[in-house]
């Protein structure tokens, strides 16, 4: 399995003869160059979307009908996507486990928002959720944006997930002591990839925390378009 950041909660991720993209953040983006934009999109069979805020969504539908990308989330979005927008859709919600021809991914809570922008103001676009993508004998647990929240016991302990990306530069989501505070109370990962930082001044700036605080873990500090090999 290859993990591929694209910066902020932006990633590649390429297994068992899938790419999957996760909300596929290209336009504005400013960790990713648009001479990198192509590399990001090549191959990719998916786009899976946690949220609706902007810097999650803003490139969902252009890429879903270019490329002619299934959408994979939240089954009212998905919904009311599948008919206005003329997109291929996978719908599914918080419990549920979908195939993506080989990798499985399961629908987890996340504890945050979703809305987008619409000519009549801020429209709610079902809910925020996580997931537990299982591929290849491994389990990656991806937060989407969230805070620390008692769900993360049971999914912990259930899934058992070994690998981890984690949303963690504050002010919207967990910060970097939260994220630190997050994995060792309620899970056991072999690897943690924090994500959602140092996109913005108003954002954490460096995961040393994040490091220091988890000396058993191997933190992984991404770097844009490098693959990172689990």
């Amino acid at each position: 399995m290859k993990i591929i950041w694209l910066g902020h909660g932006s990633f590649r991720i390429e297994t068992a003869g899938q790419v999957l993209l996760i909300d596929p953040w290209l336009s504005g983006n400013p960790a990713l160059a648009e001479s990198q934009y192509e590399a990001a999109l090549a191959g990719a069979t998916h786009i899976i979307l946690t949220h609706t805020h902007f810097d999650h969504v803003v490139d969902v539908l252009p890429l879903a009908k270019t490329r002619k990308l299934p959408v994979v989330g939240q089954y009212d979005l998905m919904g009311y996507w599948g008919e206005s927008e003329g997109i291929t859709t996978i719908g599914f919600n918080k419990g549920g486990t979908v195939d993506l021809g080989g990798p499985k991914l399961a629908m987890v809570p996340a504890s945050h928002s979703s809305t987008f922008t619409t000519e009549e103001g801020l429209r709610a676009s079902g809910s925020e959720v996580g997931y537990m993508l299982m591929s290849e004998g491994k389990t990656l647990y991806i937060s989407g944006d969230t805070g620390v929240m008692a769900d993360m016991e049971w999914m912990g302990d259930y899934y058992q997930p070994e690998i981890g990306i984690l949303s963690a530069g504050g002010h919207f989501t967990m910060d970097m002591k939260q994220t630190a505070y997050a994995a060792k109370r309620y899970f056991n990962f072999k690897t943690l990839i924090p994500c959602h930082y140092a996109t913005f001044p108003i954002l954490e700036q460096s995961a040393a925390h994040l490091v220091q605080a988890l000396p058993d873990v191997e933190v992984i500090e991404p770097q844009v378009m490098t693959a990172i090999e689990v």
